[in-house]
């Protein structure tokens, strides 16, 4: 038989509220945040009704369990709110990896340090991992180069944890992001995340063409004009425009002209 699905975000906790407390006495807490004292449950009710709010068991394992009077709308939406705002400090936790090799492109080392330097303005570790393949295992120096060279570029925004350590047929580091008051800018965006130097401009309007001619136009000049279309001329008294016989020398007679 399989197990049913568990989802991978825990539920949200469920919070007893007025008639579901099932406590006989409770510590209480009033609207303003005031201490109340231990009470008996009814008595604690009977305060919700008095001010217009509800009985919330904020602390259940508590002996008593702990309630407060509050609006239970208004005190979801605290707890939300409470609940995003830790998430924003949870980007130290987050690693990125980057891998480089010793025979890298330099191309290719200022993406990657790019990345690492995106990933550490964010508040992200960046582990750096340097792989040896087959005969590269001869000159570890280079590998150990390449890492010490990545760090020093990566300097104003991070500092390792601890010294590139070889381990097997890799080199490990781990880069820790500074403090937002002693970390460099990012080189290529402001504060507000948008790519530094970028301008927005307006498109241009095209002209608008018509092909109806304004009234206040002046006619065109004669000389301007289109010229009329040319008459056909006249045939000639045999009846034929085009008579193929007219070129024709009969009996010695030159053609006429």
């Amino acid at each position: 038989m399989s197990r049913p699905f568990s989802p991978r975000t825990p539920p949200a906790p469920a919070y007893r509220i007025n008639g579901k407390i099932r406590a006989r006495e409770v510590r209480v807490i009033g609207p303003s945040g005031q201490q109340l004292g231990v009470i008996s449950l009814a008595e604690a009710l009977t305060l919700a009704r008095q001010h217009a709010v509800d009985l919330v068991e904020i602390a259940p394992n508590a002996v008593p369990p702990v309630c407060r009077l509050v609006d239970f709308g208004k005190f979801r939406y605290e707890q939300s709110k409470k609940d995003k705002d830790s998430k924003k400090h949870q980007h130290a936790n987050k690693v990125k990896e980057v891998q480089l090799s010793p025979n890298i492109d330099p191309h290719d080392f200022g993406v990657k340090l790019a990345h690492a330097i995106d990933f550490m303005c964010e508040d992200m570790k960046v582990k750096v991992l340097l792989r040896f393949r087959g005969r590269e295992m001869a000159h570890k120096e280079i590998g150990q180069q390449v890492v010490e060279r990545f760090l020093k570029e990566a300097a104003p925004w991070g500092h390792p944890d601890f010294t590139p350590k070889l381990m097997g047929k890799t080199i490990n580091v781990m880069i820790s992001p500074h403090p937002r008051n002693k970390r460099a800018k990012h080189p290529t965006k402001n504060d507000q995340g948008e790519i530094a130097g970028a301008e927005h401009h307006e498109p241009i309007a095209k002209p608008v063409i018509s092909d109806v001619a304004p009234a206040s136009a002046a006619p065109a000049a004669p000389s301007e004009q289109r010229p009329a279309p040319a008459k056909p001329a006249k045939p000639p008294a045999d009846g034929f425009a085009n008579n193929p016989f007219v070129a024709l020398d009969i009996n010695g007679q030159q053609p006429q002209t």
